[in-house]
């Protein structure tokens, strides 16, 4: 028989140390289930994939016609240069879902459950971020093949194709351990998605995602080049229209492990603190 502890009990540290100490086998394994429930929550609420699934073709749309003549002289000619902006504003705005869902689930009482479970404490923040993947993966998928129903065929090859999508895809899971972070220290969902709106919108469009660096005010030029949004759209123009991993790929994946390597035990210590 299993003991129940009453309400208000003391547990023992040598208990709880007991109950917290997993292997990583175990805490593999207990992430992955995680992310299953994920998916299933996913499966029954498909709502939740109308920001990856209608943005990628509305924006797709509207930059396509409403910019593609004044820029590139035609749609064609734009479509280049817009899929890959297109691409990596979308999924990295779908980072924040990771954020705004972890902070929800903490406001629900959802982790309370968790931690009397008889799992690793992290299993419940890995899984949710690797979940999200899922998320990145159809909303890269759907922005190519949107571009490909218009016109554009990436000169660089299939190959080269999933490796851009492979890229971003790594640097958006990268993004998501930041709106992790503000999930757990925030204290409402809305304040999580406020706040990593703020931050976005100025990175995304401040960048080469949508118009020539060169057709900018020099200090505003000077903050596009710096910008990292902006190397990473460089890097899959690269890829898909050349088939090149160039230096800006390089670049885009060191500031991916460079924000692993600081976010990721920032929002492990401060989960960890509440789970």
């Amino acid at each position: 028989m299993s003991a129940v502890i009453a309400p208000g009990k003391i547990v023992p540290p040598s208990e709880r140390t007991l109950k917290n100490s997993t292997s990583i086998a175990q805490t593999v394994q207990h992430t992955f289930t995680m992310a299953y429930r994920g998916l299933v929550k996913i499966r029954r609420t498909p709502e939740q994939l109308v920001d990856v699934t209608v943005q990628p073709i509305i924006f797709t749309l509207m930059f396509a016609y409403l910019f593609g003549g004044a820029i590139a002289g035609d749609v064609q000619s734009y479509l280049p240069a817009l899929i890959p902006g297109i691409l990596v504003q979308t999924v990295i705005t779908t980072s924040v879902v990771t954020g705004t869902q972890l902070r929800e689930d903490m406001d629900k009482g959802v982790f309370d459950r968790f931690r009397s479970l008889p799992i690793a404490r992290i299993a419940p923040l890995s899984g949710a971020l690797l979940a999200d993947t899922l998320r990145y993966a159809i909303a890269t998928t759907l922005t190519f093949v949107m571009g490909f129903i218009m016109g554009y065929h990436p000169a660089g090859g299939l190959g080269s194709v999933v490796v851009a999508g492979l890229l971003v895809i790594a640097c958006s899971w990268a993004i998501s351990w930041i709106f992790a972070f503000f999930g757990v220290i925030a204290r409402t969902a809305a304040s999580v998605q406020g706040i990593s709106m703020l931050v976005l919108f100025p990175l995304t469009f401040l960048s080469n995602a949508y118009v020539p660096v060169d057709t900018m005010p020099s200090w505003l030029a000077w903050f596009a080049n710096v910008n990292p949004i902006s190397h990473l759209v460089t890097a899959v123009r690269e890829l898909a229209n050349n088939g090149v991993f160039g230096a800006d790929a390089w670049i885009s994946i060191l500031g991916a492990a460079v924000i692993v390597a600081i976010f990721a035990p920032l929002t492990v210590r401060a989960y960890m603190r509440k789970a």
